[in-house]
């Protein structure tokens, strides 16, 4: 392996575990290093602080490895880190039959894998990349795959053209990367019984967002009798939980007609309910701002507004202005689940954005819950920005 020399006294995140080495850290290379290439790094002494990948950019440096002896090239790597992750998630009872059949198995730094995720949709495996040098390893984690789950799986979906540097996506191509059974698309899985239709080749992500589990069944205790907006739906997850757990009425909202499809699918699964659904084709501002009806329980999930910390001032503005226009909307008494999956926006500025919000709006609010992502989405104690998920659930006077 080339050799990454850091400069001086940036070795100590390394020591400390983080997995990340930014292009700034870089004192020079032993050599000229191609994007995806497993590297070992050094401190400015030449002693031995990691393995991973390189790529020519602001993260380097995707660290696999800690330990000298531990080869990422290694089938035997890979198997202990994919059978360690499914023994986490089973102490944390995921999966559960006839309970819960998807979750996911890594979830990147969490479990020692920079840059990789792998979703578990009933028999299939989703992998996505997002790094080139842990695609370049697709065949390696195709094999371990295979081999933990010995005979579970049905087949292994590659996903990841969305989430890799385009120059090398376009050399790339998602699909079926073996099978053990049928080859399908989709897959009808449950989740804490409650059951959603997942299109891993053309939906977003692996195809289902798996980290809003725990706060959808918390969702399910304030919706009985209750009528319920859901914005920013995506496949109607928190709309199918509030009408199982019996709402009087519920609003499902997103701007994409293929969203509402999923939704409505999904709903018709679950079918039927005491309480009435309508999907809403609208861009959620807009909508919110030009209806007069109120509800007694709103959920406010949108996508992420900054990916870059650049653009963190104007994500800010943004989830203040949503917010200001969802509290309007909550009945006197009523409930908001509010969230941000934007890395850049940390749990003190996400509270701080929505107090002010609540401010400007009017409202006395209260906080009854933070919320995070499930268990299945671990945070690496040496990687807090591995914590993205932040959400609040208000009671509005």
């Amino acid at each position: 392996m080339t050799t990454v020399f850091l400069k001086k006294g940036k070795e100590e995140p390394v020591r400390r575990k983080h997995p990340w080495i930014f292009s700034g850290a870089i004192h020079h290379l032993e050599k000229e290093i191609k994007d995806g290439e497993l590297v070992r790094v050094a401190d400015n002494k030449g002693n031995f602080l990691g393995a991973g990948h390189f790529h020519h950019g602001s993260i380097a440096v995707r660290l696999l490895s800690f330990e000298d002896f531990l080869d990422p090239t290694d089938l035997s790597f890979w198997v202990n880190r994919l059978e360690n992750a499914r023994q986490v998630r089973s102490a944390c009872g995921i999966p559960q039959e006839g309970v819960t059949t998807a979750y996911r198995l890594i979830h990147g730094e969490g479990d020692g894998l920079s840059g990789l995720v792998i979703d578990i949709y009933g028999s299939t495996a989703v992998v996505q990349c997002h790094s080139i040098g842990m695609h370049l390893q697709i065949e390696l984690i195709r094999a371990a795959l295979v081999r933990v789950f010995s005979g579970q799986l049905t087949q292994v979906y590659d996903k990841s053209v969305e989430s890799l540097p385009g120059n090398y996506a376009k050399t790339i191509q998602n699909g079926t990367i073996w099978k053990g059974g049928e080859e399908t698309g989709t897959a009808i899985v449950l989740e804490n019984g409650v059951r959603f239709k997942v299109d891993w080749v053309t939906g977003q992500k692996t195809g289902f967002f798996l980290d809003q589990r725990d706060n959808r069944k918390l969702l399910a205790t304030f919706a009985p009798g209750k009528s319920v907006l859901n914005t920013f739906c995506y496949s109607g997850g928190f709309s199918c939980y509030a009408l199982a757990a019996g709402a009087k009425l519920v609003h499902s909202v997103d701007v994409s007609a293929r969203a509402m499809e999923l939704t409505e699918e999904n709903v018709g699964l679950n079918a039927p309910f005491q309480g009435a659904h309508e999907g809403i084709i609208a861009d959620v501002l807009p909508f919110l701002k030009g209806i007069e009806q109120k509800y007694e329980v709103v959920v406010v999930d949108p996508p992420a507004f900054a990916k870059s910390i650049d653009k963190r001032h104007n994500a800010v503005q943004g989830y203040k202005r949503l917010n200001i226009s969802a509290l309007q909307q909550v009945e006197k008494g009523g409930i908001m689940f509010t969230f941000s999956c934007s890395q850049v926006i940390d749990r003190e500025l996400f509270y701080h954005t929505i107090a002010a919000a609540a401010i400007e709006a009017g409202r006395s609010v209260r906080v009854l819950h933070h919320l995070t992502q499930g268990p299945d989405h671990p945070v690496s104690m040496s990687h807090p920005e591995g914590a993205y998920l932040k959400g609040l659930v208000l009671h509005v006077d």
